[in-house]
């Protein structure tokens, strides 16, 4: 099993493709791919183009910035090649790839670009895009996901994206709906702009609102530093006057084998005649610590940061490697009391740069499974613990099976919910999963928040609407295994499409924009002849050779 597996775990040590240097409250990440080293054989990554192995270092680049330099405030994203910042996905890569794993490629780009805004938006860290040449496709989405985007004026460096008319395919991270609802670029000019492939120079860029700030050559490090000045001072981050050392991220301890991937607190079963894969999450043994100082010294082995990280990569791995597992089993252990000590810590201590930083990367794992396109069912059996920011695990299901033990109902296993359910870890529609459960019905969400601290038991989960179904002793295995075969019998794809709609009720934000789109139209267009067909663009691309349409608009 572990022959070719994907991994997404690295650190500095073992980068290729990216040189990260501190100066102050600043971080520069500079982009300097490395030609020869992509994540598989058989293409070359020109021109600062990347495939997900690059991106497993700029995911993890990051994280390393929001956790162990806290003193820095402002993140500038340049390239460190001439004349190139970068040319986007690596089109060779893209039309050797398996239509699942371009989809897969997309989605994790998708979710570090999102988390570039989320990390913005909650924990003040802001970022810089200082586009030092030719910047196209994905090059310019990684551009669009920052604050800023700062140019260089020197007549030949250029924003484009140029995947409508060179690939029949469509911007796969965000492009275009960060062009119109972000950048508020308008409709018409960013018609003329997403189908011209050349792109725009500085000056044009600026006045189409493409870029934020542009300097000739000889001034555009002034104009970095004067920015990063700026932006700085929106951070509420520590900074370099407070002392605060950053915490060190620790590699995880993971082993893999043929029955799945086993972590500390994580243990990732697979079942390949039943097409399932069960998540279990274990709660801490004991009640952990409330002081920051105390948390602070815990650091990486603090619960809900090695929790986050454990989970986050479990379903990584999931994506990547079990892609006919399509029916995840999220189970708890352990008990309650300690997972909501931990809930509680974090509701304390949101004013400790650690805390949030932790409360916000467990908030993005969890929005990380709400996007895997896979049925989520929540098994809520004797000795679960789903109970805080737990609980967050049954809100997250399509559907929720809790244990009804009539001959031993002391037995029964409870749920128990608390303020972390409340909206610490929002869904990518900015809803929590309390809110996304009832489709806003405030009166039933009023009447959970009325009890919450309480355990509810399956009659009175049952009653509040937190569980589908409470069956019985007697009919609990055959329940939950008729479930599952059901389950298992239908078509992945329908699956796909009806879980993504029914999981994002209620207002739009830019995020589901972003992924509905790509789950509907990239999916639908990657595998569509005009982008993929023997005669079509992404297949013939560099060839010389036309591409050959089909006229037809479906």
């Amino acid at each position: 099993m572990t022959a070719n597996i994907v991994t997404f775990d690295t650190n500095p040590e073992q980068y290729k493709h990216w040189k990260v240097s501190y100066d102050g409250p600043v971080a520069t990440l500079g982009m300097d791919v490395s030609e020869d080293d992509g994540l598989r054989p058989g293409y070359k990554l020109k021109l600062n183009s990347y495939d997900l192995g690059v991106d497993i270092e700029l995911h993890d680049a990051l994280q390393r910035v929001r956790f162990e330099h806290p003193e820095v405030k402002v993140v500038v994203i340049t390239s460190l090649k001439d004349r190139t910042f970068c040319a986007g996905a690596n089109i060779n890569m893209l039309a050797s790839s398996s239509h699942g794993w371009k989809v897969n490629f997309c989605k994790f780009t998708n979710e570090t670009r999102n988390g570039i805004e989320d990390t913005s938006a909650r924990s003040g860290l802001k970022t810089i895009a200082a586009v030092n040449g030719i910047c196209a496709g994905g090059g310019y989405e990684l551009a669009l996901a920052c604050d800023e985007i700062l140019m260089v004026d020197d007549r030949s460096s250029t924003v484009s994206l140029p995947e409508v008319p060179l690939l029949a395919v469509l911007p796969g991270t965000g492009g275009l709906t960060r062009i119109t609802d972000k950048r508020k670029v308008r409709r018409d000019l960013a018609d003329v702009f997403c189908t011209t492939a050349e792109g725009v120079r500085a000056d044009r860029a600026k006045a189409w609102k493409l870029v934020d700030h542009i300097a000739p050559p000889d001034a555009f490090k002034d104009l970095i530093a004067e920015r990063s000045a700026a932006l700085a001072k929106l951070s509420d981050r520590p900074g370099t006057a407070t002392g605060v050392k950053g915490i060190a991220l620790t590699p995880l301890s993971r082993t893999i084998d043929d029955a799945g991937y086993h972590y500390k607190f994580v243990d990732i079963g697979l079942d390949y005649e039943k097409r399932t894969a069960t998540i279990t999450v274990k709660a801490p043994d004991a009640d952990g610590p409330t002081a920051v100082e105390e948390i602070e010294a815990l650091g990486a082995d603090w619960w809900p940061l090695r929790l986050a990280r454990e989970l986050d990569d479990a379903i990584l791995m999931l994506r990547a490697n079990n892609a006919e597992l399509g029916t995840i089993l999220l189970k708890t252990v352990g008990a309650a009391g300690p997972v909501l000590a931990a809930g509680k810590a974090l509701q304390q201590n949101l004013d400790n740069w650690f805390v949030r930083e932790t409360a916000n990367m467990l908030g993005r794992t969890y929005a990380r499974l709400d996007t895997s396109s896979r049925s989520l069912f929540a098994i809520i059996d004797r000795g679960s613990c789903f109970a805080g920011l737990l609980a967050e695990l049954a809100l997250a299901a399509d559907r929720s099976y809790m244990l009804d033990d009539q001959e031993e109902p002391k037995s029964s296993p409870s749920i128990t919910l608390d303020e972390t359910n409340l909206g610490l870890f929002p869904m990518p529609n900015g809803a929590s999963r309390l809110h996304a459960h009832f489709q806003g019905d405030e009166l039933a969400i009023d009447a959970a928040r009325k009890r919450l601290g309480e355990p509810l038991a399956p009659e009175d989960a049952s009653a509040l609407g937190l569980v589908t179904f409470t069956p019985d002793d007697l009919d609990w295995e055959d329940e939950i295994r008729i479930a599952i075969e059901e389950r298992t019998s239908l078509s992945p794809d329908a699956l796909t499409g009806m879980e993504a709609s029914l999981r994002f009720g209620g207002a739009e934000t830019m995020a589901t924009k972003v992924f509905g789109r790509l789950t509907a139209w990239q999916n639908w267009i990657f595998i569509r002849p005009n982008s993929v067909g023997e005669t079509g663009a992404l297949k013939l691309y560099g060839t010389g050779t036309k591409p050959g349409f089909n006229w037809e608009r479906i």
